[in-house]
């Protein structure tokens, strides 16, 4: 049985077919026990927690994208606080700090929304879900100076070198690999995913984006986190029902409010 640690079920919503009741039954069928659907925006979040309330299955985080700097702005823990009334938000985010895809004019904004994020995740004692792309000494730094290890965290869809993976394990951090890694040109994800200790180490899809082969290049969804799992475990010489059943433990112990 596999947990799909991250994906966006509200985005799958949107499109027509197939429905969602027909998404969570294919993921079960393919083996995926639970889902984590992850908030981006503040205006989400009742959308996607009617979804975790619909399906057993399903549970949800509260939290803004650090991409998204229109809307509710999280700028202190007591904002990302109130929107939290359901023990199925099992998480605080996805946060972080996104220096790829925005103008430096956004940097500030950013991390005063990461930091907010992580104060709010030590007061409730929920994990936070990290989201970093160029950005690897400002997200190690906040990490480290805001006491990580004080709520526990992931770094999701991680795509970065392994000295940051490193250094954020040795903050007891998690670390999440996405369909990214069955991609032909992602020998360097694939090269770090190896060297993570399979404790601490969880999987995603992110759908519906980021597609695993052999569905690169279609929408993403749960079910093919299977995918994921089946690469990974073949990548690293690891037996495939031992790694399924390992990053479903490491996920269930980082999001503890996720039942057996």
């Amino acid at each position: 049985m596999i947990i799909d640690s991250h994906c966006h079920l509200n985005y799958l919503q949107k499109e027509e077919q197939p429905t969602l009741q027909e998404i969570v039954a294919e993921a079960k069928a393919k083996g995926v026990e639970k889902i984590i659907s992850i908030a981006t925006t503040l205006e989400d979040v009742e959308a996607i927690k009617a979804i975790a309330l619909t399906f057993p299955e399903v549970y949800y985080s509260v939290g803004v994208h650090p991409s998204e700097v229109e809307g509710i702005q999280p700028l202190d823990a007591q904002t990302i606080i109130d929107y939290i009334d359901h023990d199925k938000c099992v998480a605080i985010g996805e946060t972080g700090l996104d220096y790829y895809y925005n103008d430096q004019e956004t940097h500030s904004l950013q991390q005063q929304k990461f930091i907010a994020h992580i104060e709010a995740a030590k007061i409730l004692k929920k994990p936070v879900i990290v989201h970093t792309r160029g950005a690897k000494e400002d997200t190690l730094a906040i990490l480290k100076t805001h006491a990580i290890d004080q709520c526990g965290g992931v770094l999701h869809c991680f795509t970065e070198d392994w000295d940051m993976a490193k250094k954020a394990l040795d903050m007891g951090m998690y670390i999440s690999i996405s369909g990214i890694v069955t991609f032909k040109n992602a020998q360097d994800v694939q090269t770090m995913a190896q060297k993570i200790p399979l404790d601490r180490l969880l999987i995603e899809t992110d759908a519906p984006y980021l597609t695993p082969v052999p569905y690169r290049g279609k929408p993403n969804y749960p079910a093919y986190v299977y995918y994921v799992a089946e690469f990974l475990a073949k990548l690293r010489g690891e037996d495939f029902e031992h790694f399924c059943q390992a990053t479903k433990e490491n996920t269930k112990r980082l999001f503890c409010g996720i039942n057996a």
